[in-house]
């Protein structure tokens, strides 16, 4: 299963530093996007996807230049960048870096970047988690020269994509040509980034096994964490769990609990590759398997506090579980 990072996140430095660098004031975008003027001060201000959206778009507005999404990303201090990001300056080589970025990236935004095989080349995709709309044209770009500096600053050679696909009527402007150094193909389907298979083994200048070594593991344990956190099947057996002894839980219910309408829970279990039945019945395996520990509870108890009508129901469905009965498995576990 995929996991969703909650669609709560703190906006990062660098993305007001970029603002200033195309000559924008943090507090006037702000204001275009009607949010609080006083959000890039704080520590703890949180925007939601629908939020961080509305900035980029107000940023759109208010500087007119076709470029300044990559004005941006060139102009920034990498310092800036959160541990989860940075990780990748100093990976073995590009396709490292990529893959680094790619498996972290959702420590800090709920977004997704996928990398794709294709023969010998990768073709390299973002998909933000809670996006109701497709994501402003300048936040492509900065996302899209993200990576593009990832390998063009710690190789020392100037990358040329493949060929890179906007879903973004024509521009006129050339600015993307002159960038990308390729041919750009407008109106497509999907924003993707094609990388040549040769320049994603080019060894990175600025590796560092140490570092890497430092930074690894508690980034690795850290996304285990949000993982669990951010699961909605974890979610909705943990709903479900608390649910069952009053009976079976309803989808409206679970809904409700989870503070999302039925259609967005249905699809977003759907996204996970999972379903409510799936899901209603591992939390009964796992909460039936708690219960059983319990020496004094009796199986009959067990099978209520499951939702189920009668024992013989329970019985059937956990020999279908744990391929033996309640008593017998309590008495393995024993």
């Amino acid at each position: 299963m995929t996991h969703s990072p909650p669609d709560k996140f703190k906006i990062l430095r660098i993305t007001w530093r970029g603002m200033e660098a195309i000559g924008l004031s943090p507090a006037v975008v702000l204001r275009q996007a009607r949010l609080p003027a006083t959000l890039h001060l704080g520590e703890g201000g949180l925007v939601t996807t629908a939020q961080y959206f509305a900035l980029m778009r107000a940023a759109e507005e208010l500087c007119t230049d076709p470029g300044a999404g990559f004005t941006a990303v060139m102009r920034n201090d990498p310092s800036l960048l959160p541990p989860s990001n940075l990780v990748a300056y100093y990976a073995r080589d590009y396709r490292d870096g990529l893959a680094r970025t790619a498996r972290f990236k959702s420590l800090f935004v709920p977004e997704r970047i996928d990398n794709v095989p294709d023969g010998d080349d990768w073709i390299i995709s973002a998909k933000w988690f809670y996006a109701a709309e497709s994501e402003p044209p300048i936040l492509t770009d900065i996302t899209f020269a993200a990576l593009m500096e990832l390998g063009r600053r710690n190789t020392g050679v100037q990358i040329v994509p493949r060929r890179v696909e906007l879903e973004r009527p024509e521009d006129k402007s050339g600015v993307h040509e002159n960038y990308f150094g390729c041919p750009i193909r407008f109106g497509a389907p999907r924003n993707i980034l094609v990388l040549k298979g040769e320049d994603l083994d080019r060894p990175f200048r600025s590796h560092n096994p140490e570092l890497l070594d430092m930074l690894s593991p508690a980034l690795a344990a850290a996304l285990a964490e949000l993982t669990a956190q951010g699961s909605i099947g974890e979610q909705v057996k943990a709903v479900m769990k608390k649910m069952l002894p009053s009976g079976r839980p309803e989808l409206r219910d679970v809904a409700r609990e989870l503070g999302m309408s039925e259609r967005t829970l249905q699809r977003r279990v759907a996204e996970e590759g999972g379903s409510l039945r799936q899901l209603l019945s591992e939390a009964r395996q796992e909460l039936g398997r708690q219960l059983l520990l319990e020496p004094a509870m009796d199986i009959g108890e067990v099978a209520y506090l499951l939702g189920f009508g009668d024992s013989n129901s329970f019985y059937r469905a956990f020999r279908a579980w744990e391929g033996t009965t309640p008593a017998r498995w309590r008495q393995l576990q024993s």
